[in-house]
């Protein structure tokens, strides 16, 4: 096999690889031979077919395989003797002309044929001594405590059928059945029967329960409200709709309260215990949060860091996807691509997000092999029952789709990886925390925080 290096530009590198007739039928003769002892074929013993007869029969066949394995051989050569990394896959270029095709799959012509491909970039990683990070902490509110306590005591509240004729008031909770329109056509998702609904809980459209205040069992009413212009259905956003609403029952709320037994109905021994879980679930949401400003910080400061030459392909990849993805909510919302700014300007706008989420993701590549990061088994299996236990009753399905699914295994395994590289990192870094309103560290980050 000759390779000869025709291409090398940045990171762009392109070869002529030329695997002589000879070799060709030499590998072939290989195949066929080992193939001789294993074959049946009706009017010959075994063993015993000629490798003529065979070749005649599963000639060119053998031959197809025999030029994939010389291009996975010379790739695997290229790379090694030149000590390169892949950055995607090759593009191979074989003849175009039929008959030189054919001497080839005959083994009585020389295969040639271009291997092009990008290479991983080489950057020094250095030392993150330098880097400096504020982590935002936030003190816990009494009020949001007695605030989810409440919320659960809520929930546990026991309501009773109000009088016949009574009309509904602030608190009381609703049976109702509805059919929202937009226009005259009713829209999906807008119908339900017997729906609970506390008036005053927030948990409709706003302006829906207020409309309902003072209606009484066999009410019919119209509520008219107009959906947030955030709404997470994006088409129906910004628009107003019209439900026809039937009241069918209503309930006063009974007392509640804070103590000892409703603890005990939530399976703790008493409001202490009750009141240490709740505290431990608001401090892991308060965590959760510094967490994710400190990654954005140190994934920025990292941006700024480093700069090198990028694959183009990969780049490409990653624009496309996220192009695609903002394409598809414009459509469901009935935007253009250029609303607010130029198609252009968005296109270079997510492109240098493209970029960046490249660039980082090589970067805590380098770092995590440098370091040498693993994500062990274990970690894998408890991110997968994670995951599992979101889908009551189908774990088994959910467990095998992983263990069957190579790729979607890498899909676990690659958050888990990036946040021990993140760990790693910033165990060396200055770190110095900094105490801030919950609202500051709740605080939605721009569109960019999603690169």
């Amino acid at each position: 096999m000759q390779t000869t290096e025709t291409l090398s530009q940045g990171l762009k590198r392109e070869y002529q690889v030329v695997l002589a007739a000879a070799e060709l039928a030499q590998k072939l003769d290989a195949q066929l031979a080992d193939m001789k002892d294993k074959v049946r074929i009706n009017g010959f013993r075994p063993g015993k077919v000629p490798v003529g007869h065979l070749k005649r029969l599963y000639g060119k066949s053998i031959m197809g395989d025999v030029v994939q394995q010389a291009v996975n051989d010379a790739q695997t050569k290229i790379l090694a003797d030149n000590n390169l990394r892949l950055a995607g896959q090759p593009k191979l270029d074989f003849p175009e002309d039929r008959d030189e095709m054919e001497k080839v799959l005959e083994a009585s012509g020389d295969l040639a044929f271009k291997l092009a491909f990008e290479i991983l970039p080489s950057f020094e990683v250095g030392s993150f001594e330098e880097i400096e990070l504020e982590r935002l902490v936030a003190e816990i509110p009494e009020e949001e405590i007695e605030k989810q306590l409440k919320d659960l005591a809520d929930r546990n509240r026991a309501y009773a059928d109000r009088a016949e004729g009574a009309a509904a008031e602030s608190g009381d909770k609703l049976a109702i059945d509805f059919v929202g329109r937009i226009g005259d056509e009713a829209f999906e998702g807008g119908t339900a029967e017997n729906v609970d609904l506390v008036l005053g809980s927030g948990s409709f459209i706003p302006g829906f329960e207020d409309q309902l205040v003072g209606a009484k069992v066999g009410d019919e009413r119209k509520v008219v409200v107009t959906f947030p212009e955030n709404y997470q259905a994006s088409h129906l956003a910004g628009k107003e709709a019209a439900f026809d609403v039937t009241v069918k029952g209503i309930a006063a709320p009974g007392e509640v309260a804070i103590d000892d037994e409703l603890a005990k109905k939530f399976g703790f021994e008493d409001l202490a215990k009750l009141r240490e879980a709740v505290v431990s679930r608001i401090k892991a949401d308060y965590d959760r949060a510094s967490r994710e400003k400190l990654k954005r910080a140190l994934l920025d400061a990292l941006d700024k860091k480093y700069d090198f030459e990028l694959p183009q392909d990969m780049v490409e990849h990653e624009f496309n996807g996220i192009w695609s993805q903002i394409k598809a909510e414009n459509d469901a919302a009935g935007k253009t691509a250029g609303e607010g700014s130029s198609e252009d300007e968005q296109r270079a706008e997510f492109r240098r997000i493209a970029e960046r989420r490249v660039r980082l993701g090589l970067v805590v590549a380098e770092v995590g092999e440098k370091a040498g990061v693993k994500v062990g088994d274990d970690e894998v299996t408890r991110a997968i029952i994670e995951r599992a236990r979101q889908f009551p009753g189908q774990e088994k399905l959910f467990w095998d789709y992983y263990q069957k699914n190579p790729q979607a295994l890498a899909e676990i395994r690659a958050p888990i990886y990036e946040e021990k590289v993140v760990d790693h990192i910033v165990a060396q870094a200055k770190v110095t925390d900094k105490t801030v309103s919950k609202e500051e560290l709740f605080k939605v980050e721009d569109e960019d925080a999603k690169a």
